[in-house]
């Protein structure tokens, strides 16, 4: 979730001065957590809920469809990439620097994971049913299986875990099979259970004016969640991006980004070459109802969401290798800086704008006023990072899972 260098301070590890971290890995976080804002609030504000119908009837629909198609072909898929990449670059960091400096790097990284899943949990059942920490640290765990690989047999894994979707997609579109079906039917008992129908599922957040309706909801949420990664075999993309990252991180590449430049070069070019016009092809089948099947359409999703997304990142570091000294950086870096207490930040602030025990604005605001809402959420995040790392080192969340970690409190107010 941050970059993780460490030093040895009593015989453990710690972190060190933050003048040591690489401002572009802050930055691409901060990019990254942009893009996530972007492609969750739709959900956050019910509009992703909602029937065509109750749609039409909103005076921006047609720019919400326009927004909608914009959504999947710059967005969707992307910056979730590009997360997960910065994450398995951090788990480099902290497995390989723990263990060049001779502290046991397994059980700290173990620890790491563990807590981070008491994180991701509670954000699941407590605040909101779109959770990915949770994810994140069970893969995690099985990332330290692929430590003595080399770096040729690294990527080769990365691309088998990227591509297995599509082929389980297809086998299950060829066999008539739906994975998920269990889940399915254990939401829907979940929903009888609660009183949430077809009819208020849209709806029901926005309606639920105490913490334990919205609880409920969230209930049956977490295994709605569980369906959607089973769906979209989302711990088999995890995984292949935590390796990729991994790699990255492991051979330096951010730290040595002018050796790389020519490469960089042609990834940005041919990222985005391909990349977008894919991403239409992705993004023409999701808005009609994936008209050649699951199997194709996760085609689809693979030959154009990780191209876009590596595109991104090469224009991203080569727009920093021109212009290091440009004030966008350290914008985006501060966010970047305490990215998991600005997603779970991004959460609390959907609750509170879309939610019944909050304003209550669910589900009757179009898409396009979703997304300037899901801008100015993004804002709020930049302001209150920049103010917060004024006076203290890490952020809130970042230093509870620190000390956590670690077993020991760390200093938190800035010396600065």
């Amino acid at each position: 979730m941050e970059q993780e260098n460490l030093k040895i301070e009593g015989g453990g590890g710690a972190p060190v001065d933050v003048k040591r971290r690489h401002v572009i890995l802050d930055a691409l976080r901060g990019f990254a957590l942009l893009g996530i804002c972007l492609a969750n609030y739709p959900e956050f504000s019910l509009y992703s809920f909602l029937e065509e119908f109750p749609r039409q009837t909103f005076s921006t629909a047609a720019i919400d469809t326009i927004t909608q198609w914009w959504l999947f072909i710059f967005v969707d898929g992307k910056f979730y990439t590009i997360f997960s990449l910065l994450f398995g670059i951090g788990f480099s960091i902290i497995l390989e620097n723990n263990a060049r400096r001779g502290v046991n790097g397994l059980t700290i990284f173990y620890r790491r994971m563990f807590f981070l899943l008491l994180i991701g949990f509670a954000h699941l059942i407590l605040i909101w049913s779109g959770d990915i920490l949770m994810l994140y640290a069970i893969v995690g765990m099985i990332l330290p299986l692929f430590l003595r690989c080399k770096d040729t047999t690294l990527l080769i894994w990365a691309f088998i875990f990227l591509a297995i979707p599509v082929i389980i997609d297809y086998i299950c579109q060829f066999c008539g099979v739906k994975l998920s079906a269990p889940l399915h039917e254990w939401q829907w008992l979940l929903c009888d259970r609660f009183g949430i129908t077809e009819e208020n599922f849209a709806y029901w957040l926005r309606d639920a004016r105490d913490y334990g309706n919205m609880h409920k909801f969230l209930m049956m949420g977490a295994v709605e969640r569980m369906q959607e990664f089973v769906d979209g075999q989302r711990y088999f993309k995890v995984l292949g991006l935590f390796l990729i990252g991994f790699w990255l991180g492991r051979n330096k590449i951010f730290a040595h980004l002018e050796e790389f430049k020519t490469v960089i070069k042609k990834i940005s070019l041919w990222g985005l070459v391909l990349g977008l016009p894919l991403s239409a092809l992705y993004a023409w089948s999701s808005m009609n109802a994936k008209p050649f099947g699951w199997g194709t359409h996760s085609l689809f999703y693979f030959i154009s969401v990780y191209l876009t997304s590596f595109g991104y990142i090469g224009v991203f570091c080569l727009l920093y290798l021109k212009r290091n000294d440009w004030n966008l950086w350290r914008v985006l870096a501060f966010p970047g800086r305490m990215a998991l207490t600005n997603y779970i930040l991004q959460s609390a602030i959907g609750v509170f704008i879309f939610y019944g025990v909050g304003l209550g604005m669910g589900a009757s605001v179009g898409l396009i006023y979703g997304e300037i809402i899901a801008l100015t959420a993004f804002c709020f995040e930049i302001a209150f990072s920049i103010i917060w790392l004024r006076g203290f080192r890490f952020g809130p969340l970042e230093w509870i899972w620190r000390c956590l970690t670690y077993l020991r409190l760390f200093p938190i107010i800035s010396r600065e």
